[in-house]
C-alpha cells in the first residue's frame, strides 16, 4: 500500500487529536472508587438521549445533509449541544461525514468494513492522523458562519462546559457515571452506524454499497439504524419510511416545526419508498464495476482458443465438407485486414 494511502500503516497511534477520546474512556473505569449512583446513572442515561438527538438531528441531518432549515440562533444551538458529546468539531464531522458519502464502501471511504475491517471501522480511524484535518472544501456552506469555526476550532470547549457543572453538582461520581459513561456509549453506538449497520441487516433498495436497516440500532440511535433508507435517499430528514420504522429524531423536529424552530423538513415521495425512483448513474456504473471485478480475465481468457487455432479449426470445417459456397472463405488474416481498411 502506498505511503500516502489515506488507510496506509503509521507509527504514531496516539496523536494529540485522539487524546481526549483515549481519557474518557479510562476515566469510566473511575466508578470502582466513586462507585455508580442511582441519581448519576439517570443523569448518564438522560445526556445519552438528549446528545444522542443532538448528533442524529443535528450534525448528520442538518449539518452534513441540510435535510431541513433552521434559524441561526437554533443552528448554533444545535452545534453546541452536538460538540458536548465530545465528537470533535462540527464542520469536521461534517466533512468526514460527506467524503464518507462520496466514497461509501470503496478503499477511499474513511470506515468501510468491506476494505478496513469491522474494528478499523468502528473506531480505529479515529486514530489515523491523516483524518485529524479535513478538506473544509466540500462544508463552504457551514465555514461561511464565523460561530461555527469558532466552535470547530475548539471541538472539546462545549464538552467541558457540560463536564464541569456536572463535577461541581454531583461531585466525581456524576463526573464519571453521568458524563463519562454517557459519552463512551455515545461514541460507540454512534459509530455502529459506521460498522455494525454496514455488515448486519437488511438491504431493502439498491444503493452500490453495504448500507442496512437494522430496527435495534435504529431504536438505540434515534433513528439512525434505517441506513439503507437513508441512502437510497440521502436528503430526507425522515429516515423510518414505514409507518412501523421508529424514527425519534424525526418526530421530535417535526414536533419543533409546530413551533417553527425548524421548517421545510423533506420526506420522501410514495414513489421513493417504493423504490420507482430511476437509479442513479453513480451507483449504476459503482455497482457493475463490484460486479466486474468478481469475474477473472486471466481464468476465462485461459478456457477461449487462440487466433491460430480458431484458424485451424475453421480450415478443417470447411474441408471436411462445409458447403461449396462456403468453402473458399478464410479466417481473415492481420495483412488481409490491413488491406480492406478504407484509405
Amino acid at each position: 500500500m502506498p505511503k500516502d494511502h489515506p488507510h496506509a500503516p503509521h507509527d504514531d497511534i496516539v496523536y494529540p487529536a485522539a487524546i481526549p477520546f483515549v481519557l474518557v474512556h479510562v476515566a469510566c473505569f473511575g466508578a470502582i472508587w466513586t462507585g455508580a449512583p442511582k441519581q448519576a446513572l439517570w443523569v448518564a442515561l438522560a445526556l445519552y438521549f438528549v446528545r444522542m438527538w443532538a448528533i442524529t438531528a443535528g450534525y448528520h441531518r442538518y449539518f452534513s445533509h441540510r435535510s431541513y432549515k433552521t434559524s441561526r440562533l437554533f443552528q448554533f444551538c444545535l452545534a453546541l449541544l452536538g460538540q458536548s458529546s465530545a465528537q470533535r468539531g462540527v464542520i469536521w464531522w461534517a466533512a468526514v461525514h460527506r467524503h464518507h458519502h462520496l466514497h461509501s464502501d470503496t478503499p477511499e471511504d474513511v470506515h468501510s468494513p468491506r476494505h478496513h475491517g469491522f474494528w478499523y471501522s468502528h473506531v480505529l480511524w479515529i486514530f489515523n492522523p491523516k483524518y485529524g484535518k479535513r478538506d473544509y472544501s466540500a462544508v463552504r456552506d457551514l465555514t461561511r458562519f464565523r460561530e461555527l469555526v469558532i466552535l470547530d476550532r475548539n471541538p472539546y470547549a462545549p464538552a467541558a462546559l457540560l463536564a464541569f457543572p456536572l463535577l461541581l453538582w454531583g461531585g466525581w461520581s456524576m463526573m464519571v457515571v453521568g458524563f463519562c459513561w454517557s459519552t463512551v456509549l455515545l461514541f460507540h453506538c454512534t459509530f455502529f452506524i459506521n460498522s455494525l449497520v454496514h455488515e448486519h441487516g437488511s438491504q431493502r433498495y439498491l444503493t452500490g454499497d453495504d448500507s442496512r436497516n437494522n430496527f435495534l440500532l435504529a431504536l438505540i440511535t434515534r433513528g439512525e439504524g434505517w441506513h439503507n433508507n437513508h441512502r437510497h435517499y440521502q436528503s430526507s430528514t425522515r429516515q423510518g419510511f414505514r409507518w412501523w420504522e421508529i424514527d425519534v429524531s424525526f418526530y421530535v423536529l417535526s414536533a419543533m416545526s409546530w413551533f417553527r424552530l425548524v421548517w421545510d423538513l423533506r420526506e420522501p415521495t410514495e414513489a421513493i419508498v417504493r423504490g420507482e425512483r430511476p437509479v442513479g448513474r453513480k451507483v449504476l456504473e459503482k455497482v457493475a464495476a463490484e460486479l466486474a471485478g468478481t469475474f477473472s480475465v486471466e481464468a476465462i481468457c485461459a478456457h477461449l482458443p487462440t487466433v491460430p487455432e480458431l484458424r485451424e479449426k475453421a480450415e478443417q470445417m470447411f474441408e471436411a465438407g462445409a458447403p461449396r459456397s462456403t468453402r473458399s472463405w478464410r479466417v481473415p488474416t492481420r495483412s488481409w485486414l490491413r488491406r480492406s481498411q478504407p484509405t
